[in-house]
């Protein structure tokens, strides 16, 4: 029998670790929202420079040797992140819709947005359930565009666990030339 899963460290999301890819090597990867750390604590062990910021201080001491830890409460207070730019924006599981536009503006040139939260028909199956904390169809879409171009997008239902997610990945162009990104 498998040891249970200590909180933190489960595994990354698959949307996570498919589109990781696009973070350029060594990248600096801001994870909103970081929680327990599982996304840092993977990212970290891809090589890249971490950041996570939370408003929970005990769930975020463990990871402080893994890189830069910030505590702030960033639907109440102001942006810890104010004219810095990463290589890579991770949301997973939060939604704060006044902060999409600081969170695509934080996306440095050749860098990537992957997020991924709860939308809409989810509150038929579990938690949250206030529409407030559920994206709307083509929200993250809406979001993104025009600053943005999108690589990925899906809005629907997945299994194990049953929710109701949109999930988006796209990249900040660097100029006129499209980026190419290996399909799966």
């Amino acid at each position: 029998m498998s040891e249970p899963m200590t909180h933190g460290h489960e595994a990354p999301t698959a949307w996570v670790q498919r589109w990781a890819c696009l973070i350029p090597a060594g990248g600096a990867v801001l994870d909103v929202a970081c929680g327990a750390g599982r996304h840092l604590r993977w990212l970290a062990a891809q090589g890249h420079r971490v950041t996570g910021v939370d408003r929970d201080a005990q769930a975020v001491e463990p990871l402080r040797s893994l890189g830069e830890i910030v505590v702030a409460d960033i639907e109440n207070g102001p942006w810890p992140f104010e004219g810095r730019r990463f290589e890579a924006v991770v949301v997973t599981n939060y939604l704060w819709r006044p902060l999409l536009p600081t969170l695509i503006e934080t996306i440095a040139p050749g860098g990537v947005l992957i997020y991924e939260t709860f939308a809409l028909g989810h509150e038929t199956v579990g938690r949250p359930r206030n529409p407030a904390f559920l994206l709307r169809p083509g929200e993250l879409l809406d979001a993104a565009r025009p600053a943005l171009r999108v690589v990925a997008y899906e809005d629907g239902w997945l299994e194990a666990p049953e929710r109701f997610v949109q999930r988006l990945a796209a990249v900040r162009e660097t100029g006129p030339q499209p980026a190419r990104h290996r399909l799966a």
